[in-house]
């Protein structure tokens, strides 16, 4: 059961980031995820709720990548991971992103959405605001604000990400990291270099 409602989501996202919310149709996920428009409607009885859980889902899905040996590896790797994650870097990411944008324009006529919406980004700076504190509380990095930290990384985040998104030529994955990194680098301490796995 639960992998047929896995499956459901992962289809809904691709549907999703496909055509737009607005043109979804139950059964256009049904049919990519391979089950019957009636085991869908019984997993998700709205098209509303099935937007809401795959948004959801794919920021779950992100997450637990990026944190896998967050308990052993260093707190600078994590959070560049995070980093990376918050940016179109990859096919899934950019999937990712189109959700977000679908999410934003939604959120800004229906006021479910917004709550949703703003309850989603807590989470991300939650997400952001414990890699750093864990860095911190392990001496890895340099106490600062960091809440106002987070906020900056996640709107700077939000900046390139748009015009990543839209191909803007003046706008490079590796500058926006560089960008990003080096207000990272400079509040926790660390090198200049944005560190790999």
């Amino acid at each position: 059961m639960r992998e047929t409602r896995e499956r459901i989501l992962t289809a809904a996202c691709e549907v999703i980031a496909d055509i737009g919310s607005e043109k979804i149709r139950m059964r256009m996920v049904a049919e990519r995820a391979g089950v019957s428009t009636a085991l869908l409607h019984y997993h998700f009885d709205t098209r509303e709720k099935l937007f809401t859980e795959a948004m959801t889902h794919s920021f779950a899905t992100t997450a637990v990548d990026v944190e896998r040996d967050a308990g052993t590896a260093p707190a600078a790797v994590v959070l560049a991971r995070i980093l990376r994650n918050l940016l179109p870097t990859d096919p899934q990411l950019h999937q990712d992103w189109r959700l977000w944008q679908e999410l934003w324009v939604r959120a800004l006529r229906d006021e479910t959405t917004r709550t949703f919406a703003v309850d989603l980004y807590a989470q991300t700076h939650t997400w952001v605001a414990d890699a750093i504190r864990r860095g911190i509380a392990s001496e890895e990095f340099t106490p600062t604000d960091v809440d106002a930290l987070s906020t900056l990384v996640l709107s700077l985040s939000d900046g390139y990400g748009i015009r990543l998104m839209l191909r803007d030529p003046t706008v490079t994955l590796d500058t926006a990291l560089t960008s990003i990194w080096r207000q990272v680098s400079k509040a926790l301490g660390l090198p200049d270099s944005m560190p790999t796995d």
